[in-house]
């Protein structure tokens, strides 16, 4: 049943995405600030256990329907259910749809709207008269907004794509909250000195780990299979605490190894085929896998 529901999510959030915008999930930024600033001088263990429990109480409330709906019709509210879930887990922007806005950004020559929908996607303000490493950041970024969610709904249903979208906004919220506060020069600092800025990142992180090596492969078997191994192979120096971290980092070298080779100066072609290889390896590579596990697991 998750199989199929996870074919008519991705489906229908393609064709829906301009209504939902209000998966964003800016309510939830009180609730983040507010555990920032109760335990933001807390020792490391208070910290970890604090950002544990406000996910597990966002979480409470699926986790009961869930529960609720299991066995119940034939199955089909817990099916309608988890394709909603996920439809609201996707994101929070759909990726496809900023990287198609940023390109036109680019070829319309408009640098503003360009600036602006590169930070999006960098997650931090790029330089002033320099073109942002976008590329890069749409491989990485397709683990945080589709396949991180698509995994763990794959694992545990729907309480799994929102337990991973959670932590993605928390993740998020902690980097900006800090950022405000401290200002970009001194961001650094807040991050090497505070505990729950630091189990905010950890727990994305460990829980990101086994899709991001998934996507990897996914992307390996999608394109040039020895240029993404050898970038594999030779990893890049992690020059970040933000996005993109070391992982990231290693997803978007075995990105741009993996899928054609384009000039480097052609910014909106480099876009496209980073967005495209990336649904490729989606719909090509990784759906027939949970296909197939899915028609092993009803035979067995």
């Amino acid at each position: 049943m998750n199989f199929l529901a996870l074919l008519l999510g991705l489906a229908v959030e393609r064709l829906l995405t301009h209504f939902f915008h209000w998966r964003e999930f800016h309510w939830l930024d009180p609730i983040f600030d507010w555990c920032f600033q109760r335990v933001g001088k807390a020792d490391k263990l208070v910290a970890l256990g604090s950002c544990l429990a406000l996910v597990a109480i966002i979480l409470l409330p699926v986790v009961l329907i869930f529960i609720g709906l299991l066995d119940r019709f034939a199955h089909i509210p817990l099916f309608i259910f988890s394709v909603f879930v996920l439809l609201f887990c996707l994101g929070p922007r759909d990726l496809g749809e900023e990287v198609d806005e940023y390109r036109k950004a680019v070829i319309d020559n408009n640098p503003d709207e360009a600036h602006m929908l590169a930070s999006e996607l960098l997650e931090y303000e790029p330089e002033a008269g320099v073109m942002p490493d976008v590329e890069h950041a749409i491989y990485a970024q397709a683990n945080n907004r589709i396949f991180g969610v698509v995994f763990w709904f794959a694992v545990l249903g729907p309480v799994g794509a929102w337990l991973f979208r959670v932590l993605d906004l928390m993740r998020r919220r902690a980097i900006h909250y800090y950022i405000d506060i401290s200002g970009d020069q001194v961001a650094t600092q807040y991050l090497q000195s505070s505990p729950i800025i630091i189990a905010a990142l950890k727990l994305h992180q460990f829980f990101a780990w086994v899709p991001s090596r998934l996507l990897m492969i996914g992307y390996a078997m999608a394109g040039d299979y020895d240029s993404a191994v050898s970038a594999w192979r030779n990893p890049p120096i992690a020059s970040a605490e933000l996005f993109p971290a070391k992982d990231e980092q290693l997803l978007g070298a075995i990105g741009c190894a993996a899928a054609p080779d384009l000039p480097e100066d052609d910014v909106p072609a480099r876009a496209q085929i980073a967005i495209d290889f990336v649904i490729r390896t989606l719909w090509m590579i990784w759906c027939p896998v949970l296909a197939l596990l899915t028609i092993y697991g009803a035979i067995n």
